[in-house]
């Protein structure tokens, strides 16, 4: 597959999510803490079977809602994402392999 970006001769820059959105390294450690667990509530979700309407359900919230909470959205907080995980039926110990995929 062909890269989308042009190579660091012809004048582009080569560099990192963290250093375009210039984030400081704890901004940059939460967003990657973020991502792993939003993937992590997907996978769970997935794995036992759930639709995002049945996740919603068992946690007393909206489709929508866990629609935000999947793409990562602003307003959802780490909080609200590991209730998520939980209620997706994930474990402690899935929990916890997700926050080691950060470290």
């Amino acid at each position: 597959m062909r890269k989308a970006h042009k190579p660091i001769s012809s004048g582009w820059k080569a560099g990192s999510v963290k250093d375009f959105l210039g984030l400081n390294d704890q901004e940059a450690a939460l967003v990657e803490l973020k991502l792993a667990l939003v993937t992590a509530v997907r996978e769970a979700r997935k794995k036992y079977g759930l639709s995002q309407i049945d996740l919603a359900q068992r946690m007393r919230s909206s489709q929508s809602r866990v629609a935000k909470i999947e793409t990562g959205d602003q307003s959802v907080s780490l909080d609200l994402i590991v209730r998520a995980l939980f209620a997706a039926g994930a474990t402690r110990r899935e929990l916890q392999r997700a926050l080691a995929d950060t470290a």
